[in-house]
């Protein structure tokens, strides 16, 4: 009994060490990069990522070619549980990861009922804001996928769902006013459309089988970053990070501007939230203090905050000084950040290390074959604000 009673004593000792390790990680700015890859990244990705710097990479895998219908998931219509040989191919992507010495933050861009829509005809699924049903599909999704990886040394945190959208299909305007937001909550509180109530529900759930690994939450609105706004409280979780992104003027920073008759620049006069608005460097860091605004009041102290995603399309013109922008603004936080995106190969918008130039023919032709995009990459100047806060590079 003494001894059974000194292993049970070392195994608490062994989980309180973990629990401190894994959110202490996030006690001091960390900046990487997303992977929303199509194929599982290889070690050289993750070294090269690493080479700059960064600390850490999001990773999603829903462009993974699944075992089923659905990554991980096997049909988001009906989840019935892991799907084995999926779950083997992440594991092996984390221990990739891992040897190259960065964290993981795993990111699924679907859930039960909430099927991503590039992978949905283009359609925006909206059942998992309108069934608690999916609710509790989506607690066991993660309740499974936690124990699964629960000890995994390559996790930093579980971000529950990539950018949700409760608000959309459901009267809220994107960027309302605070007092419409406020009240929107107001009337859906309860409802399946109550995000924060979404997320203490699946965050139960894994801490059932996983006490210590920290959570990442997105705003919703695709994760706004002024969309915490009409949160009444923080979660009641001490190992949360809430994480919102940034695109913001959109209608500037996207792709279809690209394809206007006379694109939006930046800085300059965009479209945003129903009205004609001047954005520079100004206007970006008064619209990133919002979320501050929000977890100061809520007690959130900053370095639970993070910038999940940012960027720009790179052929923008002033693209190189809207990253610059975000980044100044968020240098004068104690927030974490990972730009969008590093060597994507199923998109080249955001693949600063192309500079402006268009890729050629072979890297679509990859994609069509389902090869690896082999395509060079190397430091550029619309790469500059990113790697320089990077870290010195070590290739």
């Amino acid at each position: 009994m003494k001894l059974k009673a000194l292993w049970s004593g070392l195994a608490l000792l062994s989980g309180s060490a973990f629990a401190m390790d894994s959110i202490a990680f996030w006690n001091s700015p960390q900046h990487g990069g997303n992977s929303f890859n199509r194929l599982p990244p290889d070690q050289a990705y993750f070294t090269a990522l690493k080479g700059y710097g960064a600390s850490w990479v999001r990773l999603s895998w829903d462009k993974w070619r699944p075992e089923q219908r659905d990554f991980l998931l096997g049909n988001a219509d009906n989840y019935r549980g892991l799907m084995t040989q999926d779950l083997r191919i992440l594991k092996e992507t984390l221990a990739r990861a891992h040897a190259a010495g960065l964290k993981v933050v795993i990111t699924p861009l679907s859930l039960p009922g909430m099927r991503w829509a590039q992978n949905n005809d283009g359609r925006f699924d909206d059942r998992l804001w309108q069934d608690k049903r999916y609710w509790q599909q989506s607690a066991q999704f993660w309740r499974d996928l936690a124990g699964q990886l629960k000890d995994n040394p390559a996790i930093a945190a579980y971000n529950l769902i990539n950018e949700p959208a409760p608000e959309k299909r459901a009267g809220l305007p994107e960027h309302a006013s605070l007092e419409e937001m406020k009240a929107w909550y107001k009337a859906h509180q309860g409802t399946a459309r109550d995000l924060p109530e979404f997320y203490q529900t699946v965050i139960n759930a894994i801490r059932e089988v996983d006490k210590m690994t920290p959570i990442m939450v997105d705003s919703g609105w695709y994760a706004a970053a002024d969309s915490f706004s009409y949160w009444p409280s923080a979660l009641s979780d001490d190992r949360v990070l809430y994480s919102f992104h940034m695109y913001e003027p959109y209608d500037a920073t996207s792709a279809p501007n690209l394809k206007r008759l006379k694109p939006y620049v930046y800085p300059g006069v965009v479209p945003f939230g129903g009205k004609q608005e001047k954005w520079n460097g100004e206007r970006v860091a008064g619209y990133l203090q919002q979320p501050f605004w929000w977890a100061k009041q809520r007690g959130v102290a900053q370095n639970r905050m993070v910038a999940g995603e940012f960027g720009c399309m790179r052929q923008l013109a002033g693209c190189r000084q809207y990253l610059e922008d975000v980044l100044s603004a968020l240098d004068k936080t104690q927030a974490h950040w990972a730009f969008y995106s590093f060597r994507e190969d199923a998109w080249d918008g955001m693949d600063y290390e192309l500079g402006k130039r268009k890729v050629p023919w072979s890297y679509w032709q990859a994609m069509d074959e389902h090869k690896p995009d082999t395509l060079p990459r190397h430091a550029t100047p619309e790469f500059e604000p990113i790697s320089r806060r990077l870290g010195p590079s070590t290739r």
